[in-house]
């Protein structure tokens, strides 16, 4: 199968890992297209064994692709989106622009991966926030067995979720530190070398963060919106990988060693679980993979049925690049996008 891709964002963290992801799984492109702004018209990326040069993206013609792998920030997909969709192309996008559309599918292909069907009304599916990715990947097995009441989740989250900027503050900050010369907070609003920030987003009316609310509405649409979800969201000084710790109230008894089986048999999760071996996921080993991996599994005796766990991902992978492309592989299995027939 070959299919003709382009990705929108293609010179940024996630786009370049796009890139990547889409060579390590062979994904069937026989031609891809490297876009994003004016300024970085001619740039020259990575893809494989060739050099793409990038175009910028208004002048690119749209329709002579079928897929479009969008990951340029919200602004961006909000001015284009649509008027890609409208060329034929389907955009895959990773901004929080399109998710609570409700003409939009927001999809986790081991979750709800039949919900890509429903992409027609605009041809847009959005990808959700890295965090939330990682999250329903780690209840959607529970809740199909027990079902859960109530979750609440504490994020610790890290730079790369901000971009270029807030890994190069981290750099830059540590460094300062050894010689008395920390540089001031650009991309946060507190230092973060040898901190924890516990915002991210802006504040909302209620105290919580847009952050803090894109979880728990995300979760909603795509797993079941009775689900009671509280969050706390904490940007922490780790490179890559988002951790989570995950309490839960659940619908039915279940114990941590039937959650560590039916987390073990979904697609996509790796438990690693051994207290007598010290044996659990920290961010540095989970960055790079694309699994989602749950560790320290645990009954909380605090409410009737309660359950915790530790969750781990590559925010940059599953949070974002390889989820978007195994949404875009979803669409190749269900026979949407076809290598014969281009925009069809």
């Amino acid at each position: 199968m070959a299919l003709k891709v382009a990705v929108v964002g293609a010179t940024g963290n996630v786009g370049r890992e796009l890139l990547n992801i889409m060579d390590e799984r062979d994904f069937p492109a026989d031609e891809v297209f490297a876009v994003a702004s004016r300024r970085s018209k001619g740039r020259e990326l990575s893809y494989g064994d060739t050099t793409l040069k990038c175009h910028a993206i208004d002048d690119f013609d749209f329709s002579k692709v079928d897929v479009v792998l969008m990951s340029a920030g919200g602004d961006t997909s909000r001015e284009w989106a649509e008027k890609i969709g409208k060329t034929g192309a389907i955009v895959i996008d990773n901004s929080s622009a399109w998710r609570m559309d409700p003409d939009v599918p927001l999809v986790v292909p081991e979750v709800n991966g039949a919900d890509v069907l429903n992409y027609g009304k605009k041809n847009i599916i959005a990808n959700p926030n890295c965090s939330t990715a990682q999250l329903v990947m780690a209840l959607k097995p529970i809740h199909d067995a027990v079902g859960i009441k109530r979750a609440v989740v504490s994020t610790y989250q890290s730079v790369s979720g901000s971009g270029k900027s807030g890994m190069d503050e981290l750099w830059n900050q540590t460094k300062g530190i050894f010689v008395n010369d920390t540089p001031e907070p650009q991309e946060y609003p507190r230092q973060i070398a040898f901190n924890a920030i516990p915002m991210i987003g802006s504040f909302r009316d209620d105290g919580f963060t847009d952050e803090e609310a894109k979880m728990w509405n995300e979760t909603h649409k795509m797993i079941d919106p009775d689900i009671k979800l509280t969050v706390t969201c904490v940007r922490v000084p780790v490179f890559v990988s988002h951790s989570e710790t995950v309490n839960l109230e659940l619908n039915g008894a279940m114990t941590p060693e039937e959650a560590r089986e039916v987390l073990r048999n979904f697609d996509g999760v790796q438990v690693v679980d051994n207290p007598d071996e010290d044996q659990y996921i920290t961010p540095v080993e989970a960055a790079g993979e694309w699994a989602t991996y749950v560790s320290r599994v645990r009954t909380d005796p605090t409410v009737e049925h309660g359950l915790a766990m530790w969750v781990v991902s590559d925010n940059l992978r599953k949070g974002a690049a390889l989820n978007a492309i195994q949404i875009a592989e979803e669409l190749v299995k269900r026979g949407i996008v076809k290598p014969d027939t281009v925009n069809a």
